[in-house]
């Protein structure tokens, strides 16, 4: 009998990590106390100004839909959030505002990929973004990526990979699930390679915010013709009121529009007027509290993980993770991250969610709980590695 859906639903993956989090959950509802290092979510709530600023619009019932670009309003903050933050000027009408991140993704794959057609997307990475190319019929030429480029893309690699079939180069940076970020230099050589090959080049700057000693530079910085993916969940810590934006050359935004009409009408609105309050000084002061609290955690974890012998290469300088390699404890890393949960009660992801260059041997963990909560995985951890048999 043939299958009964599409081919296409077939081919997008799940996340491994869904499994491991629902025995989690399992353990949890037995009284079990699981320490979560497996989510990308931050451990904060949204922060008080933006909730109030959602509940005022509540309020005035500003419940409708919004034009399919967004509030004219949002979008202005954000054009001046690019100004102050990066001494860019953007224009507003180049600015969407999307269903989080994943709306934005959404929007430039249907604009800018034909089926058959590809994006080139360093491996490890984000699994999302090849599922979102396979959406459209098109697909992801996975690069594999190692310590030695910052598990990056670079323009010599575009060069090596790119064929025939390739449209674009889509680039993280912070990236998920190793933290690292490209430099101006590496972002103008990216641009240089693909408008080279007269393709686009979109760049996930959704951890932007969130880096340690250092700011990154937007892709807007060198080129203002990319194609850029943010999202409020990550820095302004909104994950569940679902926004996010694309900024796009001048010439695509009529056909990003007509595509936001079909796709999903518009973001939603309250969630939009909630966010105008991210940019008063007042709540970037709680947002930059909050970058300082995971830098002490990184820097409290990447040392406690290496001494109990992982292997992670790179020093992360944003996101909020450590992408480590278990090679030296043998194994796969599935059952090892089986192990720790039963064994521990203690979660983490995978490195199969991420890609498929020695995804087997790495796991990535998010610290996105507090400084006491970590401590306590890492005794967990150096419990766990004198049980595990690899």
């Amino acid at each position: 009998m043939a299958h009964p859906y599409s081919a296409r639903s077939r081919a997008i993956e799940p996340f491994h990590v869904m499994a491991l989090l629902a025995r989690a959950n399992e353990l949890q509802a037995a009284g079990h106390d699981v320490i979560h290092l497996e989510i990308g979510e931050p451990d904060f709530t949204t922060a008080a100004p933006i909730v109030e600023a959602g509940q005022a619009a509540l309020a005035a019932g500003h419940t409708r839909y919004t034009a399919a670009r967004g509030l004219p309003a949002l979008r202005e903050a954000i054009a001046g959030f690019y100004g102050t933050r990066y001494g860019v000027s953007v224009d507003p009408e180049r600015i969407l505002i999307t269903p989080g991140g994943s709306g934005a993704l959404l929007l430039a794959s249907s604009l800018l990929v034909d089926p058959g057609k590809h994006w080139l997307l360093a491996d490890p990475g984000y699994p999302c973004n090849r599922h979102f190319l396979r959406l459209v019929e098109g697909g992801a030429q996975l690069v594999p990526v190692g310590p030695e480029v910052n598990y990056q893309l670079t323009a010599d690699l575009v060069e090596r990979y790119w064929d025939k079939d390739s449209v674009g180069a889509l680039v993280a940076s912070p990236a998920n699930p190793t933290g690292t970020v490209l430099s101006r230099d590496e972002l103008a050589g990216l641009s240089r390679a693909t408008r080279e090959r007269h393709g686009h080049l979109v760049v996930d700057e959704i951890y932007h915010g969130l880096t340690y000693g250092m700011e990154a530079p937007s892709v807007l910085e060198v080129d203002d013709s990319a194609f850029v993916l943010n999202s409020f969940s990550k820095y302004f810590g909104m994950t569940g009121w679902r926004l996010g934006w694309l900024v796009a050359p001048p010439n695509a935004v009529a056909d990003l529009e007509k595509l936001a009409q079909n796709l999903y009408i518009s973001a939603p609105s309250m969630a939009q007027h909630a966010a105008l309050a991210c940019f008063q000084p007042e709540t970037l002061a709680i947002f930059e509290e909050r970058r300082a609290e995971f830098a002490r955690r990184r820097d409290y974890l990447l040392p406690a993980l290496r001494e109990l012998g992982f292997r992670i290469a790179v020093e992360p300088q944003g996101a909020f993770y450590l992408y480590a390699d278990i090679s030296a404890f043998g194994g796969d890393a599935f059952a090892f991250c089986r192990h720790f949960l039963e064994t521990e009660h203690l979660a983490f992801t995978p490195g199969l969610d991420f890609g498929r260059h020695l995804a087997g041997h790495h796991v990535r963990f998010a610290y996105t709980q507090s400084l006491p909560r970590l401590e306590e995985a890492v005794q967990r951890i150096a419990r766990g590695l004198r049980s595990w048999q690899g």
